[in-house]
């Protein structure tokens, strides 16, 4: 029974060193910034018209 157990602990300490593993080892400064001007995009529909 003990053996169970300690085999029990032994995963979850594994799934729980996993999970913190891939949440916070990302990028050292967080996220990148947004773009400081996005690109709108083009209508196709509006290039074909002409004035």
């Amino acid at each position: 029974m003990a053996l169970i157990l300690l085999e029990a602990l032994l995963a979850l300490a594994v799934f729980v060193l996993i999970v913190w593993w891939t949440m916070f080892s990302g990028r050292s400064k967080g996220e990148l910034p947004p773009p400081a001007n996005p690109e709108t995009p083009k209508n196709p529909e509006q290039d074909d018209k002409t004035p």
